[in-house]
Formats: C-alpha cells, structure tokens, sequence
C-alpha cells in the first residue's frame, strides 16, 4: 500500500516502495559502541527502526567524515586514533545530533558511555570500564619498572605507577580535547569524548567542509602530545632522574612520544591517516579517493604492525633485555601486536564503508520513498480498508477522524498477522499507531535530515506530509532500509 494526497486524494505512487507487499522489516540488534568501537559495524547497524515496543539502535554514520580518533594508551603501546564518527555508522537509523556538542543519546548511548567523568566546553567525557582492566595492566608494567629502577619503594612503586596511569590517560584527554576544540571552532558537533582501552576517542558526527579543516582536525592532537612531551621534558630537567618525579616525568614524556608518532602514522583510521585524506582530496578534489587511499595504506600499516612489532621487541630494537625477549613476554608482545593491527585494519574498513555512505546518502528521499495511502476511519473493516487502498493502487492505511485528520497509522505488520477470512470483522483502528509529533515527516527530507528525523522517533511507519500540512502518504522504515542497503550495494 502506498501514500496518498491530502483528504483521500490518492496520489502517483513510488514503484520501489511498492514492490514491499511483506510484514515489517525486523528490529535490528544492539549497535556497536562506536562511533567507538573499534569494531566495524554489524550487519544490524544497517537496519531501519525497530519494531513496535523494541528498543531502537544506536551508531553512528561514521561515515569518512565523522570518523572517531583514538589515541594511544595501554603504557608505552598507544592504540590508533579513531577520532570523528559522523552519526551513522553504515547504518541509517543510527544516532545523530545537533551541532551544539550537547547531542541527546538513547538509553543504550548512555549505558554504553561509562563513568561521566564532567563535562569540558560542554562535551561529556566517558571513562569506559575497560579502562580499569588497562589501568590495572600498566600499574602492574610500570610497578615493576619502578621497583627495579627504586628498590627502596617497595610496594609503593605500584601506588607511583598507578599514579602514572592516571596521569597518562589525562595526557590522551588532552589530546582528545585538542580535536574537540578544533571541531568546535569549525561549528562541527561533537557527541562525546570516550577513555577506553587503547585510548581516547572524539566522536565528531559532521566532516569537515574543506581538506584544509580536515588536516587541521587531524594535525593537532599529535600536535599536542609533542607539546605535551616538551613540556614533560622540561620538567624533567629540573629534577633528579633517579627520583620518583624523575620517574614519572619520563614515563610521560615517552609515552607522548610514542603516542604522537603512532598517531602520525598515515593511515586511517590514525589521525595521520586523516592527515592523508585530506592531502589526496585537496590534489583531486575528491574526498572519496582520499578515503581510498588512506584506508588501503592503513590496511597495509596493519600488516606491518602485526608483523614488524614482534619482530621489533626480540631483536631489542625497542631497548627490552634480552631476557625479555622470551616466554610469556613474547606472547603478550605477538597479543599486543594482533591487537593493535585488529583495530587499524578494522578502522581502515570502517571509514571505506563510511566514505561509501556519505556518498550515496542524498539517494535516499522522503518523496520518492513515500507509499501512496487512502484515508479511513476507525472501525472500517480491515477488508474494506484493503478494497478501497487496491482500488486507488494504494500500499498504506491513514486513519483519520470525521473531520478528516489523521490520527494514526495502520501497521504493516499487523495486517499481515490477521488471516483473511477474520478481516470483515476486524476494524483496521484496532491494528494502527497513533501519530506522535515525531511520526509526521516532510516530504521535502532528504539524506542525512531524513535519516536525523526517523532516528529521533523510531517507528516502523511514519506520516509524511506536504510544507502545507497536506497528507502526502506513508514512509515505512523498511523501505528506507531497503534502500540504503541497495545503495550502498552499489560501487562507487
């Protein structure tokens, strides 16, 4: 059934839309964290709203100019940085918000965000609780260290290095706020800044405008960490080496080294990689073959990560003993090695499928998705209903009062679950939704506005209407999700 003029005017109904005669399209399941995650969006990222009384979905199109930077941690081990997810990942029912940095987040959102740590230049901060587990891991490393470097400590030298811990993961915030600030200045939306287990996370949902802005996004959180690094290196001149500020100064300087030049390397999704997009675009003009480009060498970064940093750590290359090149050092160094090149090639895919979303986003259009209805009141039988809707070549149900205004809308889904032989005797108000404010959509919606507005209030069908209030038909999430799929099936 398909959407229909204003008071029962039937109007030219869409051909896609109507080759869906099936029940709703299934829920999808939990998205990932990311625009955080390192993880690539599942296949349940790219499903539309979720069926009545389910809980919708969250994601983010981190789409290649939204994708989230991450910078390193973990010790003297910094993970990539994954730092702007643009509101949907891969998937067009997923979170976005307003420019304002003050993005309302679903249930899910907030659950999944961690401990709110404050809110710096109104952008909330999450520590997420795999955190503790790195917090744990490097008091225990650098514990150690300590303790062979300060004998005399004793079990203190644990209390100093979970002192350093901390005081390493601010140094990531640092680095996070400084690609914060930048998108804030440029007026692009942030949703949170995230802590977590390789790093911090800036999850920007808009992409920058030029390759300029881009460049400059990417740029300044290495930028900082190098400032970050000589300020530390200051410190430390004026003090004892051997002392435990000694100590502590120099851890932090290091690990602002490493995290800078980790972060530099240029490939996606490290802030280098950013920082090659934005070059290959400004060359061609063209965002997506930046994209290209800086996903494939970060794939080949990903090999060289798993492959090099083992090798690396036994030659002692890195200034590990040789003693430590053995047993269970050995495997931590291959896990830490898989770990790290897991994320970068995972960011690297990530932000292709992005790119390719972005790209076909304007494809997806209220008007030209929009069902042709008839309108009907309440206790019309279901079978009479469907009479009238075949015979003006309708796919979808309004129900409206006697003064002729829509009430609510009848559910594709349930007209299936009622057998035909029990629909002279069922009347269609008993199988509608009635219409929240959220549930009317203009048909002038278009793209990334049109995904904003059915993320806002999911549903299975909603309400579309002209700039004049005028009924223009029914907008079903699944052929929206029907859609983006096949748009995104498409090669670019």
């Amino acid at each position: 059934m398909d959407a229909s003029g204003g008071r029962g005017q039937p109007r030219p109904g869409n051909d896609e839309s109507a080759e869906h005669t099936g029940p709703e399209a299934p829920a999808p399941g939990d998205a990932p964290t990311h625009p955080a995650s390192p993880s690539a969006p599942t296949p349940a990222d790219e499903r539309g709203a979720r069926p009545e009384g389910a809980e919708p979905g969250t994601h983010t199109p981190a789409s290649e100019g939204g994708t989230p930077r991450d910078t390193g941690a973990a010790g003297s081990a910094p993970g990539p940085d994954r730092d702007r997810a643009p509101a949907h990942p891969d998937h067009p029912f997923a979170h976005s918000g307003s420019g304002d940095g003050q993005t309302p987040r679903r249930p899910e959102e907030r659950r999944r965000g961690g401990l709110l740590m404050g809110r710096p230049f109104g952008v909330p901060v999450y520590v997420a609780p795999s955190w503790f587990l790195v917090a744990i891991l490097i008091t225990w490393v650098f514990g150690g260290q300590i303790d062979r470097v300060l004998p005399e400590l004793g079990a203190v030298s644990y209390l100093v290095s979970l002192f350093f811990a901390v005081a390493f993961y601010a140094s990531v915030l640092v680095h996070e706020l400084a690609h914060t600030l930048a998108a804030l200045r440029f007026k692009l939306p942030v949703r949170r800044i995230q802590l977590q287990f390789f790093g911090g996370v800036s999850e920007i949902e808009k992409e920058a405008e030029t390759p300029g802005r881009e460049f400059v996004l990417a740029f300044v959180g290495p930028l900082l960490s190098l400032v970050l690094a000589g300020l530390f290196y200051l410190g430390l001149l004026a003090v004892d080496p051997g002392s435990v500020p000694g100590v502590l100064l120099a851890g932090l300087m290091v690990s602002n080294l490493i995290v800078a030049a980790f972060n530099l390397l240029p490939g996606l999704p490290l802030d280098g990689g950013r920082m090659l997009r934005a070059v290959v675009w400004a060359i061609t003009g063209r965002p997506m073959t930046g994209t290209v480009a800086a996903a494939w060498v970060g794939r080949a970064l990903a090999v060289c990560v798993l492959i090099g940093l083992p090798l690396l750590t036994q030659s002692g290359a890195l200034g590990s003993d040789a003693v430590d090149n053995v047993g269970m050092d050995t495997v931590l160094d291959a896990l830490l090695a898989a770990i790290l090149a897991a994320i970068i090639w995972t960011g690297a895919g990530n932000s292709l499928r992005m790119a390719r979303l972005r790209e076909h986003l304007p494809e997806l259009r209220a008007r030209t998705l929009t069902r042709r209805a008839v309108p009907v009141e309440s206790d019309t039988p279901l079978s009479e209903a469907l009479r009238r809707a075949n015979a003006a070549g309708a796919r979808a149900l309004v129900v409206v009062d006697a003064d002729g205004v829509p009430r609510s809308l009848v559910r594709e889904a349930g007209i299936v679950g009622v057998p035909e032989h029990r629909r002279p005797w069922v009347p269609v108000g008993t199988l509608a939704q009635d219409i929240t404010h959220g549930m009317r959509v203009s048909a002038e919606l278009a793209g990334e506005e049109l995904l904003d507005a059915l993320r806002a209030t999911p549903a299975t069908e909603y309400l579309v209407v002209e700039e004049t209030g005028e009924i223009y038909g029914v907008l079903s999430a699944a052929d929206v999700e029907r859609a983006f799929v096949k748009a995104m099936a498409r090669p670019s």
